[in-house]
């Protein structure tokens, strides 16, 4: 599967044996959107990206394990670019705006989660090419099917896909922490999930049958869909908005109150749009891949840095 990252981002993992964080940065800013459901979201800088507020770029997303603990990886995003002078203009010093979300990922007896430090590394991660995805940054620590515990969950991970339309590039890159589990949405089958003697369980109908067994927060999906389009903020937030329908096709129960699923849209380029529906399109197929892919360990990613000019704006 290729994976483009349009120009003015870059991707960067860092995990150790337990949990992990993945940064996706933009060092000259881009026009950004977020939307956060389900019931238990852990989020940083998500209100900043409403339509009416001020501020206009951000400079990273910050995709990081270790529940609320692990926002303090944002601090090292946020060092990272302050060394590289990136980040809003205010008088003669320059604020890196740095957005982020957590999955909840604390499943052993002690502490373990991104700090500081391994965001930083994250971030000089980034400079280095090709990425491989899976058990890796942020997908370290992901499970999904967890109606039965942790025991009985299947691995997870982080994935992505790109998809490209009008001449248009659209790539997503989402971390599957899900209390459901993951389906294909052309079999109908579960590809990853909560386990049993036959199979898997099929967490949606254990629970419509009134089979709870145990439903508890530790969860949530969280992704980042990014794009070389010309669109303003309004817009951004409406792709990230329907590019929840990718994790509706793809996770079964998706957005409960277990689940804290947020998705942002980052974008960066002068390629215009004719029609914006395409690129929600777009951006909810490439959500759907990249669950799919997160859950799929064999699959083998080539990647292509898109190096197309275009005027660089201010910070």
């Amino acid at each position: 599967m290729k994976i483009t990252v349009p120009k003015g981002f870059k991707i960067g993992h860092a995990e150790d044996e337990h949990t992990g964080v993945t940064v996706i940065l933009c060092e000259k800013g881009c026009v950004a959107g977020a939307d956060v459901r389900g019931g238990a979201p852990g989020t940083r800088e998500t209100d900043l990206l409403r339509s009416e507020k001020a501020a206009q770029k951000i400079h990273a997303v910050v995709l990081t394990g270790g529940s609320a603990f692990g926002l303090d990886s944002a601090s090292g995003v946020m060092q990272y670019l302050k060394e590289k002078g990136c980040g809003f203009k205010v008088g003669k010093k320059r604020v890196p705006i740095v957005s982020g979300a957590v999955i909840y990922d604390l499943i052993y007896d002690d502490y373990y989660y991104p700090d500081k430090e391994m965001g930083y590394k994250a971030c000089k991660n980034s400079e280095q090419a090709p990425l491989t995805f899976g058990q890796v940054g942020v997908g370290k620590g992901a499970t999904v099917g967890k109606i039965r515990g942790v025991k009985y969950a299947s691995k997870s991970g982080v994935g992505a896909a790109t998809v490209k339309v009008a001449g248009v590039t659209v790539t997503a890159i989402v971390a599957v922490n899900a209390l459901g589990d993951v389906v294909d949405p052309d079999t109908r089958k579960v590809v990853a999930g909560c386990k049993s003697k036959n199979g898997f369980a099929e967490t949606e109908k254990k629970i419509l049958n009134g089979e709870f067994f145990k439903l508890f927060f530790g969860n949530t999906t969280i992704g980042a869909i990014f794009t070389d389009a010309k669109i303003d903020k309004v817009t951004a937030n409406k792709i990230a908005s329907v590019a929840h329908n990718g994790l509706a096709r793809t996770i079964y129960p998706v957005h409960t109150d277990y689940d804290g699923d947020t998705l942002f849209c980052m974008a960066r380029g002068n390629k215009p749009v004719i029609n914006v529906a395409l690129l929600e399109i777009a951006a909810v197929k490439a959500v759907e891949l990249a669950v799919l892919n997160a859950v799929k360990e064999s699959v083998d990613y080539e990647f292509e840095y898109d190096e197309e000019e275009f005027a660089d704006d201010d910070n």
